[in-house]
């Protein structure tokens, strides 16, 4: 593993915040770039500048560092903001100014939802069929950052996460709703079948694995940062409910499964197994 000079955009985000800290503990220099940086590990040199400038020194304004993590972005967690569009020629003119200003090495973050319905593992050879407008521009930003990247001869870390789990509050999902039901003082949520499987994985578990990732050269091209374990969301919410001790308890069938939901759904996890060695 080397230790190198990160910056991390959308450093203060839900899951920044944790990957700053996973690559100070490993040794790395941090920088850590946002508009609030009040959230941050404080062993991070925190700068606010303006990533979205269109200023073609960017790459120099950054402090140029070994590696780049673009991890901002607006409304991921409402997957047909119009934002998704319209910001896609900002985050493309950031990464191309990047390149050449010299950078090597460019990790972008990715997701699930560039796949769209899928059954079974997806690996970095999965069609994209993306059904949403979140999924459809970060396919279009994977494929222009990979192909930037080969005309550069910079490496490229296409980092795909699944479903993340943990500092549930600062999260969107159903366990930040469920927890936010238990303080409420409700005893139960109404809730599908939970037949599904999907890939679970612990923030905290997910920023190891993304520092991990950005300290070698061995594997790069689309790495899917994830469990490799598919699990019904039912057991993950009971397992949940028990781990924090909450009363409240799930109506299973309340809400129909939705035709669309894929009956499983998993990240093939052969290069992030390799990568943690």
């Amino acid at each position: 593993m080397k230790r190198r000079t990160v910056l991390v955009t959308g450093a203060n985000g839900y899951i920044g915040r944790h990957v700053v800290k996973a690559l100070l503990d490993m040794g790395n220099r941090v920088i850590a770039d946002d508009l609030v940086l009040d959230g941050i590990d404080e062993r991070a040199e925190k700068i606010s500048v303006p990533i979205f400038s269109g200023d073609k020194n960017i790459y120099e304004q950054l402090g140029s560092p070994d590696v780049v993590i673009h991890m901002a972005w607006r409304n991921g967690f409402v997957h047909n903001a119009d934002s998704h569009i319209e910001d896609l020629p900002l985050h493309y003119n950031f990464i191309k100014n990047l390149l050449e200003g010299g950078l090597k090495h460019i990790a972008v973050m990715g997701t699930m939802h560039e796949i769209g319905y899928w059954e079974g593992a997806i690996d970095e050879n999965t069609p994209a069929n993306p059904g949403s407008l979140y999924g459809m521009s970060k396919n279009v930003l994977r494929q222009i950052t990979l192909q930037l990247a080969k005309e550069h001869e910079a490496i490229c870390y296409w980092i795909r996460a699944y479903y993340i789990l943990g500092d549930d509050i600062k999260s969107h999902s159903i366990f930040t709703k469920i927890a936010q039901m238990e303080k409420e003082g409700k005893e139960t949520f109404p809730f599908t079948s939970g037949k599904n499987k999907y890939d679970f994985i612990h923030v905290t578990q997910l920023a190891d694995q993304i520092a991990h990732v950005v300290n070698q050269d061995e594997v790069d091209g689309i790495i899917n940062c994830c469990s490799g374990n598919p699990i019904s969301l039912a057991d993950k919410v009971e397992e949940y409910i028990k781990e924090n001790h909450y009363r409240i308890r799930p109506q299973y069938g309340a809400f129909p499964d939705r035709p669309y939901d894929s009956p499983g759904v998993w990240g093939d996890a052969q290069k992030i197994k390799k990568i943690m060695g």
